[in-house]
């Protein structure tokens, strides 16, 4: 472990192969760019994919545009939002007088909404409550009461529907309780009562 520090050998000039790379450089002035500076490799040159200033577009290719606006009357022509999101159930959400969903907007007068409940609850014992009946069985025979108690488990989905605008887009909320599952239903009804 004669050299335990990286560099050249005492003995071996400067700028010659095996040199730090991490020295500063025997010329005073600031190092090559290396690792790191795409093109001319300098700082301050520009990047890879960065325009340059004045820069054509490739032959063959027209100058980028903006895209026309739609003609009038071409489908629903989402206004500026009148306020805050009203409410929102998966991926569509409900603002001012629009429905905006990955589909794209909808008007929210006349909506139609659908609910599907595919949720299901189970019951079952729990397991802390067999442990106890077994362990208090060998005392007392109240123990046999623990496999009274039972535990809901809600897993699985509401489906949430909506039709308007000649378009149609739908989605999965998940849900873990009756709770949730009356929470979206409620949330449904109140989209409905907005699109009157």
């Amino acid at each position: 472990m004669a050299n335990q520090y990286p560099g050249p050998p005492p003995e071996q000039p400067p700028g010659q192969p095996g040199q730090n790379p991490y020295a500063t450089p025997s010329a005073g002035g600031p190092a090559d760019a290396g690792y790191g500076y795409p093109q001319g490799g300098r700082p301050g040159d520009p990047g890879y994919g960065y325009p340059q200033a004045g820069s054509q577009p490739p032959p063959g290719f027209p100058p980028p545009t903006a895209p026309p606006p739609p003609p009038p009357g071409a489908g629903f022509q989402a206004g500026p939002p009148t306020g805050g999101m009203a409410l929102s159930l998966g991926d569509i959400a409900v603002s001012g007088d629009t429905i905006m969903t990955p589909a794209g907007p909808m008007p929210l007068k006349g909506a139609v909404w659908t609910a599907t409940d595919m949720s299901r609850t189970e019951e079952k014992i729990p397991a802390h409550a067999v442990v106890l009946a077994i362990v208090f069985f060998l005392f007392c025979l109240l123990g046999l009461l623990f496999l009274l108690m039972k535990e809901r488990v809600t897993t699985g989905f509401v489906q949430v529907t909506v039709n308007s605008g000649g378009r149609h887009h739908s989605t999965m909320v998940p849900v873990q309780s009756r709770e949730q599952v009356m929470y979206v239903l409620n949330q449904v009804n109140y989209a409905r009562s907005l699109s009157v």
